[in-house]
């Protein structure tokens, strides 16, 4: 797979962020990528990626980068909140999300207005890092499906894996040696037309959230090799776990 040229013009800012990222993930990491050609070559889409450390950005950003698109992310608002990354981060247009307050409607906004201009809007559709033990994709948050439905504009899934072997799942200590390698698969569209014309209520959203982690389950079990539970984790009926105590197992 040839890299491409990022599609659009970039801000000074973004080009900045780039050349600091994109160095840093090309010398310590490998790459197996798969599925470029699902990825519209123009307009604005919604990429839906599974989450399982804190790693996943950069792994995300690089395949979607030099894949063409130039690619947006809601992240929490914490992050935005470090000396001089976080003031590039906001300057580059990347969205903060702030939870739990009366601005957490602020990133639908700018992910709706942001599709809409024609960009590459990144929303993990969990939330949050996944509580399931094995890393497998957790039942899904609305988000997505939200902005996916409101634009009617394409959501592709993306399935990864690696990113924990670096940044060990809700842990802070890196790990780049050995040269870990990073699976990243897109898949098709996920086919969301038949409920455009149905009120954007709880139950179209949860249907529409469904058929997202479907997908983004069934593209991870092809890139890992594994079968995920029949039954997805929802840390809303489980009880969520003592994240500072949380151990995975991988696969």
């Amino acid at each position: 797979m040839e890299p491409a040229r990022p599609r659009g013009r970039l801000s000074p800012a973004y080009r900045t962020a780039a050349a600091l990222v994109l160095p840093f993930v090309t010398v310590t990491t490998r790459h197996e990528w798969t599925g470029w050609e699902h990825l519209p070559t123009s307009g604005g889409f919604v990429a839906a990626p599974n989450h399982i450390s804190y790693f996943d950005p950069f792994t995300v950003a690089h395949y979607l980068y030099r894949a063409g698109c130039v690619p947006y992310f809601l992240g929490k608002e914490e992050v935005f909140r470090l000396p001089v990354f976080g003031r590039l981060l906001l300057a580059s247009g990347q969205v903060p999300v702030y939870r739990k307050s009366g601005r957490a409607v602020d990133a639908y906004r700018a992910a709706v207005a942001g599709v809409e201009a024609g960009k590459c809007i990144v929303i993990y559709p969990e939330g949050t890092l996944t509580r399931d033990p094995d890393l497998w994709p957790m039942v899904g948050k609305t988000g997505a499906a939200r902005v996916a439905l409101q634009t009617r504009r394409p959501v592709i899934p993306i399935a990864h894996w690696g990113g924990q072997e670096i940044l060990p799942t809700y842990e802070r200590r890196i790990h780049l040696v050995p040269r870990h390698t990073m699976q990243v698969a897109a898949g098709p569209a996920v086919d969301l037309a038949d409920l455009y014309d149905r009120p954007l209520d709880t139950a179209t959203l949860k249907e529409a959230t469904a058929r997202i982690m479907t997908r983004i389950t069934r593209l991870l079990e092809g890139v890992r090799g594994g079968m995920a539970p029949a039954v997805p984790h929802d840390p809303r009926t489980a009880g969520e776990p003592d994240i500072g105590n949380f151990k995975q197992r991988r696969s």
